[in-house]
């Protein structure tokens, strides 16, 4: 059985620093992460941004679908 959970749960998950998802999105290897920006950021509050299907990284804003959602999912994070 897959560990989904609600948009809550996914908020606090990458303020944990980890990556998450739904299931109910198309595209194969989507996510979100949360950044945090430092002294040398040019912004300067925390932003969630996507990783696309295509992997290019684009600022992120939650549709209703996306809030009221109970398929969200921890992503595993690749080390290279």
């Amino acid at each position: 059985m897959d560990n989904f959970f609600n948009f809550g749960a996914a908020l606090a998950s990458l303020w944990a620093g980890q990556r998450v998802s739904r299931a109910g999105w198309n595209g194969k290897g989507m996510y979100l992460d949360l950044q945090i920006p430092d002294g040398q950021s040019k912004m300067t509050r925390p932003y969630i941004f996507m990783s696309t299907v295509d992997g290019d990284l684009v600022p992120w804003v939650a549709s209703q679908t996306d809030l009221l959602a109970d398929d969200w999912s921890v992503v595993e994070q690749v080390t290279m």
